[in-house]
């Protein structure tokens, strides 16, 4: 598979990659470097980290490789960065947070660990599973039966830990994502920086870190890619990477990531589901979130329902059967027992179109100003950031 590059357009359509040059290659291809047996490095590191033991990865929620640009006026380290040790790579599909942190940590495509959405059904009920809310029901070893590569790791040998906000530790998430790490809370960007260095320099041997960061996301979300509040984010994020780089050990090695980019969605660009009866009719359940919706529908209704949905949006969405869907390669083979926790029916957006939903999700979902989670290429398209610590005496 030839090197990803990514399109002009920010909007185009972009297929995720499984099998080098995505978001799924960067732990295996980690692990390889620190001589992990049976580790496949597709990413091509190892030239570059010979020596390196100890390696940090960073994940910077909502932090795509179009919002770089954008972000650099405000963030010249991650700039820079880009340019010199930077390359774009593809996240998988959902582009949304949870089932990308899980591809991320296990190393497959989203079809094999079953985490394949922001909001799925639980199948056999009409209960809505929310990844980001979730405790310890489903039992995250059985709705993610993967083994994690933080698993892989510590099995032979590794030290691994496991850097995030103290809320996350033990939730659903990250037991599905990063099960097999030693956790460590971090509160904010300070004890985040402290709490990474920490980890990093304690193994006496072979080291695996693996970081959290939410802010650009959030600040994204809430008031949109470049608005004031997401400027102070990446310039603080800036301020992180400037510190981690600076702090590395000779021996060890940053690899910077996200898990999608974003987009701000016109008001005027969103339909809401909730409002439109010819979109409810015939839904049982609506899940998924704004840019890829699942619609799990009535007995006997699909066909009605696929004829809505595609008359109603029109140009602005993709509408298919699950197993259209599921045959387009998006999520990489589905394994059976995660089929239902697919819609009956998928919408995915195009474009600036998002699908709202005013009375069955939460409010504030509806009023957020940024999005991602479809397959355009400024959803789909993250960064890698390789940096090698510097030797003893060289500044």
């Amino acid at each position: 598979m030839s090197r990803y590059v990514p399109p002009a357009d920010p909007l185009t359509p972009v297929a995720p990659r499984y099998a080098g040059d995505g978001l799924v290659d960067v732990l295996p291809s980690a692990l390889a470097v620190l001589g992990v047996p049976g580790a496949v490095d597709r990413l091509g590191l190892a030239p570059r980290l010979a020596g390196v033991r100890r390696i940090a990865v960073l994940l910077v929620d909502g932090l795509g490789w179009y919002q770089i640009p954008v972000a650099a006026p405000h963030a010249p380290t991650l700039a820079g960065l880009a340019a010199t040790a930077g390359r774009p790579i593809v996240t998988g599909f959902p582009s949304t947070t949870p089932t990308s942190l899980v591809t991320l940590g296990t190393g497959v495509a989203p079809g094999e660990h079953g985490v394949l959405g922001f909001r799925v059904r639980v199948p056999g009920s009409d209960r809505v599973l929310s990844h980001i809310e979730w405790g310890d029901d489903p039992d995250p070893a059985r709705w993610q039966p993967v083994p994690t590569q933080l698993q892989r790791a510590r099995a032979a040998g590794v030290t691994t830990t496991v850097v995030s906000r103290p809320e996350h530790g033990g939730s659903g998430l990250t037991l599905a994502a990063n099960r097999g790490g030693d956790f460590r809370g971090a509160a904010d960007l300070d004890a985040l920086a402290v709490e990474l260095l920490t980890a990093l320099a304690a193994g006496t041997g072979p080291t695996l870190v693996s970081g959290y960061h939410p802010d650009v996301d959030r600040w994204g979300h809430v008031t949109g890619v470049d608005s004031p509040h997401w400027r102070v984010a990446v310039a603080e994020l800036d301020a992180l990477l400037a510190r981690l780089v600076d702090g590395l050990p000779a021996d060890a090695a940053l690899l910077v990531t996200a898990d999608h980019g974003q987009l701000n969605i016109p008001v005027e660009h969103r339909v809401d589901v909730d409002a439109d009866p010819l979109l409810r009719a015939g839904v049982r359940l609506v899940t998924g979130e704004p840019r890829v919706r699942y619609l799990h529908v009535e007995p006997g209704a699909e066909h009605d329902v696929l004829a809505a949905w595609s008359a109603t949006l029109g140009a602005a969405a993709r509408v298919l059967t699950r197993d259209e869907a599921v045959a387009t390669g998006w999520f990489g083979p589905v394994a059976p027992a995660h089929l239902a926790r697919l819609g009956d029916v998928v919408v995915i957006c195009r474009d600036t179109h998002a699908v709202v939903a005013t009375r069955s999700e939460p409010p504030m979902a509806s009023r957020l100003v940024g999005y991602h989670g479809a397959d355009t290429a400024v959803e789909m398209t993250v960064p890698l950031l390789v940096v090698r610590g510097r030797p003893a005496g060289l500044s």
